[in-house]
C-alpha cells in the first residue's frame, strides 16, 4: 500500500521481513500478550545474528521481490506538481535547541567513514552507508562506541533540561558535530524527522 500522495511504499530489507514474520508468528501464538517492542526487537536481532545463510535466504528472497515491486511501482509513479502535495509540513527547528544524542553506530560511522571514502572515492553515499553497516555487524566489541553514546545521551539530557528551562544550550562541545549520521537506505523513513526516540542500535 502506497502513501496518500500515491508514492509507492518503500522497499523492505530482509531483516525487516524477518522481524515482521516474527511478530506475526508471535501474535498467532500469544494473541493476548502485550509485546514490549524494545525487548522483542532485541531478541529478533540476536536470533538474526545466529541464523545461517540458508535460513536467511527465505527473507532475502522476500526482500528481492519487494525491491522489484518497488522499482516497478516507482517507474510508473508520477510525482505531484511541485513535489509538495501530500507531504507533511516539517516543523521549524529552533537553531538554539541542543543537538540530539547519537547512537553507538553513528559514532562508529564517524570514525570509519573517512577510511571507506578514501578506499572507494567512486562510491555513492548509499554504497558507503551499506559498507559501514556491514562493518558494524562485524564489530565484536562495541563498548567504546556504546560508552560514547551514553556520554552523549547524558550531554543531550543536560542541555535539554537547560533549554526547556529557558536557558541557552551550550554550543561547541557536542560530539554530534564529529559523527555525521549515515543516510537512510530506504525512503520508507522520510517522515521520521520529528524528535522521536531513535532505534539506531541493534
Amino acid at each position: 500500500m502506497g502513501r496518500k500522495d500515491g508514492k509507492p511504499r518503500g522497499r523492505m530489507s530482509s531483516y525487516a521481513f524477518f522481524v515482521q514474520t516474527c511478530r506475526e508468528e508471535h501474535k498467532k501464538k500469544c494473541p493476548d500478550e502485550n509485546v514490549v517492542f524494545a525487548e522483542f526487537t532485541k531478541k529478533c536481532a540476536q536470533k538474526w545474528k545466529e541464523m545461517s545463510a540458508k535460513e536467511k535466504r527465505r527473507f532475502e528472497e522476500m526482500a528481492e521481490r519487494d525491491k522489484s515491486r518497488y522499482e516497478k511501482e516507482m517507474a510508473n509513479y508520477d510525482p505531484p506538481a511541485g513535489g509538495s502535495a501530500g507531504k507533511r509540513k516539517k516543523r521549524a527547528k529552533d537553531p538554539s535547541a541542543p543537538k540530539r544524542a547519537l547512537s553507538a553506530f553513528f559514532f562508529f560511522c564517524g570514525d570509519e567513514r573517512p577510511e571507506v571514502r578514501a578506499a572507494h572515492p567512486e562510491w555513492s553515499v548509499a554504497e558507503v552507508a551499506k559498507e559501514l553497516g556491514k562493518r558494524w555487524e562485524k564489530v565484536t566489541n562495541k563498548s567504546k562506541y556504546e560508552a560514547r553514546a551514553e556520554a552523549d545521551k547524558a550531554r543531550y539530557a543536560k542541555e535539554m533540561e537547560a533549554y526547556r528551562g529557558g536557558g541557552a544550550a551550550p554550543k561547541g562541545n557536542s560530539p554530534a558535530k564529529k559523527a555525521k549520521a549515515p543516510p537512510k537506505e530506504s525512503d520508507e523513513d522520510e517522515d521520521d524527522d520529528d524528535d522521536d526516540d531513535e532505534d539506531d542500535d541493534e
